[in-house]
Order: C-alpha cells, then sequence, then structure tokens
C-alpha cells in the first residue's frame, strides 16, 4: 500500500508540478509581417497636382504614338475587289446550281485601276465574309498528331465528318481541310504577266513543327461531296502552303488569308486584269468573296483602329487633366480637411445636435445589437 501510495504520489506531483502548462490548440498563423501586411510599402497620397500631372503625361505619350500609328496607317494602299456576285453570269437564278455544277465554267474576268503608287512587295490576300472558322465543331475537326507525324494516319477519332471515305482514311482529315479555299487568281498588266510568288506566305512555326515533311496527302477530296480545293499527293504537307494558311483558323466571321506576293511596282492609274476561277462556295452561307491587293509599312497592313485608339486615349486624357485644372482652380479644398468627413457635415435645414444625435443613437444599436 505504501509503495503504491508513494507511486500515486509521485506521479500526482510530476504532473501537478514538474510538468509545463498544457499546450492549447490554436489556428492562429504563425506571425510574419508578411502575413500582416506590415512589410514597408509606399502609399502615394493622389494630390490634385499628381493627378493632373499623370493625366497630361499619358496624354503626350498616347497622342503622338496615336498620330504616327494612323499616318502610318494611311500610307498603306489598298484594292479590294468584291467578285462573287460579279462573276456570276447574268442570266443565272439559282447561284448554288450555278457554283455546285461542275460542267459550268467558272472562268471570271476582272480589272482593277491602281489608285496611287503601290511599291513591292503587294500583298495579295482573299476575305471572305460571314464564313464562321471560328464555329467549335469546325475548329475541333482536325488531328494535329495526323498533320505531324505519318506514323498517325489513320489517327481520325476527332475528324467527324470527314475523317474517313471509301473506307480509307483521310489525309488531311477534318473539316477545316476538307473546306480549303479553292480560287485562283492570275494578273496580267499591259499585256506581261505578274507572277504571284507563293513561297513563305504561312508561318515558319507551322510548317517546320505541325506539318510534317514526310506526311502526304492521301484519298483527299475522294468522297461524294467535294469540300474545296484538291492537295498534290506528291507534295509533302509541310509545302502545301496554302494549306498550312488556311488551317489556321479566323478568329472572327470576316478574315484575309495572304495568297501570295507580288514583287512588281505598281504606278498610279495601271490596269491591272485579272483572270480568277469562281469556285469557292460563298452561296449557300450568304458569305461574300474579296481580292485584296494591299502594301504594308512599318505597323503592318492597313488598321486606323490602332491610331484611333492612342488619339481616344491621349485625348480623353488631356480632357480630363484640363477639367480637374479648372476645379481645382475655382473651388480648391485643403488637404486633410476633416470637415469633408460626412460625419463632420451640416446637411441644408439640419443642425448639427440633431446629427449627432443620430449618430448616438445609431452607436447605441449597434453595442445592444440591433444593427
Amino acid at each position: 500500500m505504501s509503495s503504491g501510495q508513494e507511486a500515486g504520489s509521485s506521479s500526482g506531483g510530476s504532473g501537478d508540478g514538474g510538468a509545463a502548462a498544457p499546450r492549447r490548440n490554436t489556428r492562429k498563423p504563425k506571425y510574419s509581417k508578411f502575413t500582416q501586411q506590415e512589410l514597408p510599402a509606399c502609399k502615394p497620397i493622389l494630390t490634385p497636382k499628381w493627378v493632373i500631372s499623370v493625366f497630361v503625361l499619358v496624354g503626350v505619350i498616347f497622342v503622338p504614338i496615336g498620330l504616327v500609328s494612323l499616318k502610318a496607317s494611311r500610307k498603306v494602299v489598298e484594292i479590294v475587289d468584291r467578285y462573287d456576285d460579279a462573276c456570276v453570269p447574268a442570266n443565272t437564278t439559282d447561284k448554288l446550281a450555278y457554283i455546285q455544277n461542275p460542267t459550268i465554267s467558272k472562268n471570271c474576268r476582272r480589272t482593277l485601276t491602281v489608285p496611287k503608287d503601290m511599291d513591292a512587295p503587294i500583298f495579295v490576300y482573299y476575305q471572305l465574309d460571314n464564313f464562321y472558322q471560328n464555329h467549335r465543331r469546325y475548329v475541333k475537326s482536325r488531328s494535329d498528331a495526323q498533320l505531324r507525324d505519318p506514323k498517325k494516319a489513320n489517327d481520325t477519332s476527332t475528324c467527324d465528318p470527314e475523317g474517313t471515305a471509301n473506307g480509307m482514311a483521310i489525309v488531311p482529315c477534318g473539316l477545316i481541310a476538307w473546306s480549303i479555299f479553292n480560287d485562283t487568281y492570275g494578273f496580267v498588266r499591259n499585256s506581261k504577266n505578274l507572277p504571284v510568288d507563293k513561297k513563305d506566305i504561312s508561318w515558319k512555326s507551322d510548317r517546320e513543327h505541325k506539318f510534317g515533311r514526310d506526311v502526304f496527302p492521301k484519298n483527299f477530296q475522294n468522297g461524294s461531296l467535294i469540300g474545296g480545293k484538291t492537295l498534290d499527293p506528291n507534295k509533302s504537307l509541310s509545302e502545301q502552303e496554302d494549306l498550312i494558311v488556311w488551317m489556321r483558323t479566323a478568329a472572327l466571321p470576316t478574315f484575309r488569308k495572304l495568297y501570295g506576293r507580288i514583287h512588281t511596282d505598281l504606278k498610279k492609274g495601271d490596269t491591272i486584269t485579272v483572270t480568277l476561277e469562281n469556285n469557292y462556295n460563298t452561296y449557300s452561307f450568304s458569305g461574300k468573296k474579296k481580292l485584296v491587293l494591299s502594301t504594308s509599312t512599318w505597323l503592318g497592313g492597313k488598321n486606323d483602329f490602332l491610331g484611333l485608339a492612342y488619339l481616344s486615349v491621349g485625348g480623353l486624357c488631356f480632357f480630363l487633366a484640363f477639367a480637374f485644372t479648372l476645379l481645382y482652380l475655382i473651388k480648391p479644398r485643403k488637404m486633410g480637411d476633416n470637415n469633408y468627413l460626412s460625419w463632420n457635415r451640416n446637411p441644408a435645414g439640419r443642425h448639427s445636435e440633431q446629427v449627432i444625435a443620430e449618430i448616438s443613437a445609431f452607436r447605441d444599436n449597434i453595442l445592444i445589437g440591433k444593427v
């Protein structure tokens, strides 16, 4: 008994007096200046002078950039010719039947006049309107693995409804490749042909990494319904740049794609005869086709939006700077004036005592839990 009591007393003594206080469970995070937001920080005071100066600075920077960009865009010379309606015979009532009939000649001749001098290189584009290349089913109907690797020729699971034809895989498969643009253009000036250079019209990264050098078209456009251009089965996909350009889908329903380049200067007043084949079907979806000849500048093609955007933002900044300056001069405010605080104001028709009473009542309601 004594030994048991001693053991009990010794254990009790060690538990009460010898051990430290039990550690409390807490979810309090470890203290740091970062978590407590106590790091040194710059807190600028936006005085009227600072605000006005910032607006003026932005305006001084943006307006010249906008003027330069707009001037560069206005230097671009463009010739835009819509031919989808003009190239349909006058006595044709059903345009869809006309474009789908392979026995009818689709040759068409257009005459263009150069409005200003156009320095080489002159870029030749085709423009399509109301063509939604960004449609979800259309964009997904392709096989990137098949385009890169000849061993993936039968990988057509994502290419519906143009994955196979006559029981064989289509290379390249999918709706995008199937619907490739197939109108052609030829240019003549003063009875001399203007050759169109179609080399390097696609992105270099696409040619080298997305389209294989040892992948060749196979069983393409052999189905019951022909979509667009046929491809040369003896040329690898990396060499078929019209296909590569078309496969880079556009984000908007109106888009241009590069057809080629003309490395000959054109003078103002020159007459260009365009011989084209109006093969591509845009009549089934009320689309439009246009031929575009365009020069370029250091900023690219003709695009007034960038310059107008810079001018608009710069002009708005100048206006705000002027408005704030007038406000600052006409009705200045002392920095840190407590009279502008809401609880220090004396609204018209109300006494300060009434305001103080309302604030006191609101405080009391908070204390007793009514608010």
